[in-house]
C-alpha cells in the first residue's frame, strides 16, 4: 500500500513542478501532502525578491491541507529536478511536527529519479514543543 501512496504522491507532485516561482533561486521544488483521510494537497514554493517573504513548497502544501480542514498529514513526498532529493527545511520540519511528528517523508528528482524515503522523527528526533490549551 505505501509504495503506491509514494508513486501517486511523486506523480501529483511532479505535475505542478513547473508551477514553482523560484527566479532568484532557481531551483523548483513541489511538494504533495496525504492526509489521514486520503485527501491530498499541492503546493511549490514561491519566491520573493525580500528572500525571508519566500516560502517552501511543503509548507505551501500543508497550509493547503489546514485551510480545507484537514490536520492529519501521514505522508509528504518533496519532488525537485534538481540531480538529488532534498529533505525538507528546518523549518518545514517543524511545521510538519506540529501535525505530525511521525510523518512518512518522501524526496525525490525527476532528473535523476533518485528516491529516498524516511521519516520525520529521523529528520528532526527534538521538536520544539508548546503544551496546547
Amino acid at each position: 500500500m505505501s509504495s503506491q501512496i509514494i508513486e501517486k504522491l511523486i506523480e501529483d507532485a511532479s505535475r505542478v513542478l513547473a508551477n514553482s516561482y523560484s527566479p532568484y533561486s532557481g531551483i523548483r521544488v513541489a511538494a504533495a501532502v496525504r492526509t489521514r483521510s486520503g485527501s491530498t494537497y499541492l503546493g511549490v514554493n514561491v519566491e520573493n525578491s525580500s528572500y525571508s517573504l519566500t516560502i517552501c513548497a511543503e509548507r505551501v502544501a500543508i497550509f493547503n491541507a489546514i485551510t480545507h480542514g484537514d490536520k492529519e498529514i501521514e505522508w509528504i513526498a518533496i519532488v525537485t529536478d534538481l540531480e538529488d532529493p532534498i529533505p525538507p527545511c528546518g523549518a518545514c520540519r517543524q511545521v510538519i511536527a506540529e501535525f505530525n511528528p511521525s510523518a512518512n517523508i518522501v524526496m525525490y528528482s525527476v532528473k535523476s529519479k533518485k528516491i529516498q524515503v524516511t521519516t520525520l522523527q529521523r529528520l528532526l528526533p527534538m521538536s520544539f514543543k508548546l503544551p496546547k490549551r
